[in-house]
């Protein structure tokens, strides 16, 4: 019988090094506690990896909104210059036209 923890090997690395090192303590447990143990911390991994996916997500989305934020904000300059040239050459316009 296998005493190495049931959690996929390929993916301890999204794992914190605490929890590595709880699986390692739970393989090395007699295998009547170990199979009880075993079920509860498969559970908190799984959460665990769920809860990293999302915060992932999330950064990305934040990302994502800062740079559509940064356009934005190099649009809105852009069209505030642009009217501002149109006024002026407006006003340039009339100007003329009174004089």
């Amino acid at each position: 019988m296998s005493t190495a923890p049931r959690t996929n090997s390929s993916h301890t690395e999204e794992l914190p090094a605490d929890m590595i090192e709880l699986a390692g303590l739970i393989a090395a447990l007699p295998a009547g506690h170990r199979v009880t143990i075993e079920h509860v911390f498969n559970r908190v991994t799984e959460s665990t990896k769920r809860r990293r996916r999302i915060l992932n997500l999330v950064q990305d989305a934040l990302a994502q909104l800062r740079l559509d934020m940064k356009y934005l904000v190099f649009d809105l300059e852009a069209t505030r210059r642009e009217r501002d040239e149109a006024r002026q050459q407006l006003e340039e316009g009339t100007n003329r036209g009174d004089a």
